[in-house]
């Protein structure tokens, strides 16, 4: 293109949607001259009216987008609101509540099982951000969530897990343990008692933390309830091991897709870890990029 690709980027303000929406960005702007509008939804909200109307308060004065990207409930009627009245390509990521048919494209995981289209891109997990760096080498971070409705939670096996794969590592290696805001109090305070200066408090991580530590490091290990950090480990060209939990009672599409990922060899188990300590090689994921590049095919 001759002119910058303009993008305006409805965000919803949920960190989960806005690393997806920034993911794609940010591919996109590798690949061609890109002019990124950030629109915050939570200012004003836009309505059906406002579509019905064929207007966008936000749009005023803005250059007309050739894309509209959105994640999230949240930002479907203003996705289709902010078409209507400027134009451009209303991309949707993940499965919308909305009919597929009234936007462009959808970008969905995989394991939502929308059926592929020319207008559907399914994705191995949801995108992300994250980056390959430089990477250390012997390096290995250990990333411990906690509760959700995908498994269930034991604090005594999370705790063995990460004690064997500890006890396991050669000597030289550099690695550290982080929590996060799911992880209960009592488990986070025996990790900072059991690991001393190992232990790094999601609480205390600076802006960017986990972003540039995932990037330098080779091997991640992973709890099992922390799907978004399994995907973010491999686009950053990590080794990834996951510390297992059982899946709660129910169908889970979430952790069918997370067993799609053992089954292929990208995640390897505590269980096979533990049957021979070694792990399937890297497996990096680009999933933005390759997104881009179809999107980029079709405009």
């Amino acid at each position: 293109m001759s002119e910058p690709l303009v993008i305006w980027r409805l965000t919803d303000g949920k960190p989960g949607h806005m690393q997806q929406t920034l993911g794609l960005v940010q591919a996109l702007s590798a690949r061609t001259p890109c002019h990124v509008i950030d629109i915050d939804l939570a200012r004003e909200r836009v309505g059906w009216l406002d579509y019905l109307l064929g207007r966008f308060p936000h749009g005023v004065a803005r250059q007309r987008p050739d894309l509209v990207i959105g994640a999230g409930h949240g930002t479907h009627v203003a996705l289709l609101a902010a078409r209507r009245a400027a134009g451009g390509c209303a991309v949707a990521l993940m499965k919308p509540s909305l009919p597929l048919s009234l936007f462009d494209f959808v970008i969905a995981p995989e394991h939502d099982g929308l059926p592929e289209s020319a207008g559907v891109i399914n994705t191995v997990g949801v995108l992300n951000p994250m980056q390959v760096g430089e990477k250390k080498p012997d390096s290995q971070l250990f990333l411990i969530g906690g509760p959700s409705k995908h498994v269930l939670w034991n604090d005594e096996a999370v705790l063995a897990q990460l004690d064997a794969l500890v006890a396991a590592l050669p000597p030289g290696t550099s690695w550290r343990i982080t929590d996060s805001r799911r992880t209960p109090g009592l488990l986070s305070a025996i990790l900072r008692e059991r690991f001393g200066e190992r232990f790094q408090p999601y609480a205390d991580c600076p802006p960017g933390w986990l972003a540039e530590r995932l990037a330098m490091t080779e091997t991640v290990w992973v709890s099992a309830d922390s799907v978004s950090m399994v995907y973010e480990s491999l686009t950053a060209g990590c080794r990834v091991g996951l510390i297992e939990l059982p899946p709660a009672a129910g169908d889970s599409r979430v952790m069918r897709g997370m067993a799609g990922l053992v089954e292929t060899q990208r995640v390897t188990p505590f269980g096979e870890w533990s049957r021979h300590h070694r792990m399937f090689p890297a497996a990096r994921l680009d999933e933005a990029g390759r997104v881009a590049d179809l999107l980029l095919s079709k405009l």
